[in-house]
């Protein structure tokens, strides 16, 4: 018995060696290739399908696949729809495994083709460490360590077989059965590779130490399993990473669904067609297969769906923040809608730069998630305006709106300019704290105090706005910082401010005025938008005065 638990630990460490091999061997062989095919090749449901199904026969890892969509997703490479269309090929490609076992590791004598390979690919190694004819010798010594595991789990069982009370280990019945889905479950969960669980079984079936209906049952748990390598990749992750993830467990879960709806005939199979008995791990290759397929193309039709419903899901606040309220791709098609879109787009998006600057400059210690949110969400929406700017047919464009653009870029590019100050403002913001408890710090304060002032002035909105008059302002609040920011070096010479502490904090207090500068730039340059949109800003003027267009007054609500 102990020579057969070691054999059993020794294959298996052997498997998941192999598969690791393989994994990282062809990732690093292929180079960019993984990134240019899920990128370039997801256009339609059924081509997401088919290169997830292809890479994952490749790399014999539907976790390293789905964790590589789950990356091009929050990099803007895939929208969810492509994605779940590649998790459903990697659930495919997946079943790869059962086949490579079934036709290869049961039928030629392992000895005769594994070693070779792995003597190939060591020799492809050695030559090539550092290059991509090494990382594919890697791979190869991997399909190589693959089946020499597979043939040490064969004999482990095959030894289990002798010594095990097999009636015991078969179940009598659906509800039986049911109970190797907990346990093939169990095995992914803990080995983190629906390849080793399905392998396990598969060696465990063909010697004999466990039935067929076990087996399918344990099929139908990987199948759950491989779903916790997801779970656990998105663990503090973005709302993107935990919408595929979900997206992966609805997948499989349907998928272990339909397969326990088949099971009956399973157990029942058996006993009218002897094939399955005379070839078991063929017949469960082929069972895990069918179900996993017949689940993929019940879903496609749904996706579109799926996709609609995860993406209403797991919304944080960068993201409700970061959707745009005015520009769509209605109004992109009429050149006159879509430079009313962008002017109110604009002016919202001002004002949630205002805001979140006042509330980052009167932030304590480390930003707060709420503060960082409102950080990704405007840049989101900075993103998207430019975006939206180059996705505009300019030859149908007339030359007074062509003109514009170059503004409504500037004006973009200002709030992520301000945004980026607000949240450097923020983040050095303890040494700035240390000198307000020092004798300069009413000095400080009233610095402060003027910024926050300032900004408050950089709304286009108030009734008594002038361009000139902010510029002007602005020009003062540069003599309040010169005037600072001598009386404080010369506490520092004078010994009464440490120079550590005040180089940061100099820092910190001139990034408050790139922050003030970049919030007149904003309300100076959409002043100047506006006059180039009259009928809309016109209407936005009389709502303000109406009271019925207030700014928002509370960026962190939800």
């Amino acid at each position: 018995m102990l020579i057969a638990l070691g054999t059993l630990a020794g294959g298996l460490g052997l498997f998941l060696l192999a598969v690791s091999m393989i994994t990282d061997g062809l990732k690093l062989a292929a180079g960019g290739a993984l990134r240019d095919i899920l990128g370039r090749s997801t256009a339609t449901i059924w081509r997401g399908i088919f290169s997830g199904a292809l890479l994952t026969s490749l790399v014999q890892s539907s976790s390293a696949v789905t964790v590589a969509t789950i990356g091009f997703v929050n990099a803007g490479l895939l929208n969810i729809q492509q994605a779940l269309g590649v998790v459903l090929g990697a659930t495919v490609g997946t079943t790869m495994t059962g086949w490579l076992v079934s036709m290869v590791g049961f039928q030629f004598s392992i000895t005769a083709f594994a070693l070779p390979l792995v003597g190939a690919g060591m020799v492809l190694r050695l030559v090539g460490p550092s290059r991509r004819l090494g990382a594919l010798g890697e791979a190869i010594a991997g399909f190589g360590l693959f089946f020499i595991g597979i043939d040490f789990l064969r004999g482990a069982f095959e030894g289990f077989a002798q010594t095990m009370d097999l009636a015991s280990l078969s179940p009598e019945g659906f509800a039986s059965a049911v109970i190797f889905v907990g346990v093939g479950f169990a095995m992914t969960l803990l080995t983190q590779s629906s390849s080793a669980a399905i392998a396990i079984t598969l060696t465990a079936l063909t010697g004999g130490v466990i039935s067929f209906p076990a087996a399918a049952a344990a099929a139908i748990g990987a199948t759950v399993g491989t779903t916790s390598t997801s779970a656990l990749a998105v663990i503090g992750a973005t709302s993107n990473a935990r919408r595929v993830a979900a997206g992966h467990v609805i997948i499989n879960g349907f998928n272990a669904v339909l397969g326990i709806m088949l099971l009956p005939v399973v157990i029942w199979l058996p006993s009218v067609w002897a094939g399955m008995q005379q070839y078991p791990a063929f017949s469960l290759a082929l069972f895990h297969t069918s179900f996993n397929v017949l689940g993929v193309l019940l879903l496609i039709p749904l996706m579109k769906h799926v996709s609609v419903w995860l993406e209403r899901r797991f919304v944080v606040l960068s993201e409700t923040l970061g959707r745009p309220q005015y520009l769509d791709s209605n109004v992109m098609v009429s050149p006159t809608l879509a430079m009313d879109a962008f002017f109110l787009e604009l002016k919202r998006m001002a004002d949630l730069t205002r805001l979140h600057a006042v509330d980052a400059l009167n932030s304590e210690g480390a930003p707060a998630p709420e503060l960082l949110a409102q950080h990704d969400g405007i840049l989101q929406l900075v993103r998207y305006v430019e975006k939206s700017v180059t996705d505009l047919e300019k030859e149908r464009l007339g030359t007074d709106v062509a003109m514009q653009l170059p503004m409504i870029l500037r004006i973009a590019n200002y709030i992520d300019d301000a945004v980026v100050h607000a949240q450097s403002s923020a983040e050095t913001d303890a040494d700035v704290e240390y000198l307000l408890h020092t004798e300069d710090g009413e000095r400080i304060l009233a610095y402060r105090a003027a910024v926050l002032k300032h900004l408050a002035h950089c709304n286009p909105d108030r009734p008594d706005f002038s361009p000139d008059e902010v510029d002007e302002a602005y020009q003062a609040l540069r003599v309040t910082w010169r005037d600072l920011k001598t009386e404080l070096l010369n506490a520092s010479v004078r010994g009464r401010l440490p120079v550590q502490r005040l180089n940061p904090a100099i820092d910190s207090l001139r990034m408050m005025l790139r922050l003030a500068e970049r919030a007149t730039r904003i309300a100076v340059r959409l002043t100047e938008l506006g006059r180039a949109v009259p009928a809309v800003a016109g209407k936005v003027a009389a709502d303000v005065a109406a009271g019925t267009n207030e700014p928002t007054s509370a960026i962190g609500a939800d």
